[in-house]
């Protein structure tokens, strides 16, 4: 596994790891307080197939801090700039939580590069507009109380039976975002609609999620008309972490169900 790095739109520096070779690409994007090392099993099992890409969004692991327009689009943007410094013109892109929407917005700017989009625990429902109040309270929350809120966050997110050395590995990385970063992205969701830019996408677009929030089929194809999902049961926010054995073999069955593999 090969680590690189490479410059977002407004010049933030972006770091990714690279395994494998092959053209057909895939994509792993993490979520909110996350690091593309949520993602490392999914190395190992796919490298031989295809060339695996998985990146710190701005703000987040080991990429930069000094993004001063923070926002969904804007991630998308980072996808976007390691799919050029890589010249990948065909891929896979996998988003975890606000990677989803990520790869969304990437697909939308990139056009046929992108061959499909698999949500993992995400694309529960489409077409809220996140509210911009509740979302400026949500960052002073994370402000004033952060270990609060991370258990709180966690405590949905999560099955209170996980693994309690599997829950503790992910709080410790998930709390190494800065405050500063973690209130910034929070703001940046305000106004957000999570149907907008997924009414223009003319690729295939599915589902792995954990069994924690339902999942709206029916809804999401109001807005997405070849979407499908499978939910893993008993299954929180993390499945690559949390089964990543059953996760790479849905995820390797999705693509071939989508003639990929």
């Amino acid at each position: 596994m090969l680590s690189r790095t490479t410059k977002s739109f407004d010049g933030v520096r972006i770091v990714y790891s690279v395994s494998g070779s092959a053209e057909s690409t895939l994509i792993f994007v993490h979520g909110g307080m996350s690091d593309r090392s949520f993602w490392d099993k999914q190395h190992a099992y796919f490298a031989e197939r295809f060339r695996v890409i998985a990146l710190d969004l701005a703000g987040h692991g080991e990429s930069g801090q000094n993004r001063e327009v923070w926002g969904i689009p804007e991630f998308g943007r980072d996808i976007v700039a390691v799919m050029d410094a890589e010249h990948v013109s065909r891929a896979v892109l996998i988003g975890n939580s606000l990677g989803g929407p990520a790869a969304i917005e990437a697909t939308v700017l990139t056009g046929k590069r992108v061959l499909a989009v698999i949500g993992v625990d995400t694309f529960h429902d489409m077409g809220r507009t996140m509210d911009a109040d509740q979302i400026l309270e949500t960052a002073e929350e994370w402000r004033r109380d952060f270990r609060g809120s991370m258990d709180k966050m966690l405590g949905l997110l999560l099955h209170p039976d996980l693994e309690p050395a599997l829950y503790a590995d992910i709080r410790d990385r998930m709390s190494r975002m800065p405050i500063d970063s973690v209130c910034a992205m929070f703001r940046g969701f305000g106004g957000y609609d999570t149907a907008k830019s997924a009414r223009d996408l003319t690729v295939p677009v599915r589902g792995i999620n954990g069994d924690r929030f339902p999942t709206d089929v029916q809804v999401i194809r109001r807005t997405l008309k070849d979407f499908d999902a499978m939910v893993l049961p008993h299954t929180g926010h993390y499945p690559m972490l949390e089964c990543p054995d059953e996760f790479n073999r849905q995820l390797e069955k999705t693509l071939r169900g989508l003639a990929i593999y």
